[in-house]
């Protein structure tokens, strides 16, 4: 009796795995990569058609200013994972009640809102035309660092401020700086 369970268990193992393959064998795929092709003689001859004819744009890098905003948002990524860290700590330490870990918890959560929403703010600006900007929220004030190509205006300030206030829920102070790059 037991090795017609094992046969039939068998069996229908053996079926499952003929039935996945079958599908597996004659599902379609959706269109292969071909690494070969980036490498022909066609796609060489159309980069060569651009750059002999004008069209490639010329590209002035921003270097040492991004390279400050960059290192002050890994600043602020430190602080906050630090932060982060120990308030993790704390919640998992039995030396807490449940009331100061939900707040723990809660703490938690608000710097990662905090974390996204300037993130978020930051490519919302950068998509109004600046090429680098930083965004640093502490509690209800905004502190923007925008680099600009251009001189700046009141202008300009005025309507980064007025994004930021209808865009960041309790920005009560919104503080815009302008860096000037270096051409």
């Amino acid at each position: 009796m037991k090795a017609n369970k094992r046969t039939v268990w068998f069996l229908t193992l053996l079926s499952l795995v003929a039935v996945i393959s079958i599908y597996y064998v004659k599902k379609e795929a959706p269109m292969p990569f071909d690494g070969i092709a980036i490498f022909t003689k066609e796609t060489k001859d159309a980069t060569n058609l651009l750059e002999k004819e004008g069209k490639s744009e010329e590209v002035k890098p921003v270097f040492a200013e991004s390279y400050i905003f960059q290192d002050m948002r890994m600043e602020v990524r430190n602080e906050r994972s630090e932060t982060v860290q120990q308030l993790t700590e704390k919640m998992t330490s039995s030396d807490f009640t449940a009331e100061e870990k939900n707040e723990i918890f809660n703490e938690i959560a608000e710097l990662r809102k905090v974390s996204s929403t300037e993130a978020l703010m930051e490519m919302q600006i950068a998509a109004l035309g600046y090429p680098e900007v930083f965004v640093r929220g502490e509690g209800d004030r905004v502190n923007v660092t925008v680099l600009s190509n251009e001189s700046h205006s009141p202008k300009m300030a005025d309507e980064i401020t007025q994004y930021v206030m209808s865009s960041w829920d309790g920005a009560q102070t919104v503080k815009v700086d302008f860096a000037e790059t270096k051409e």
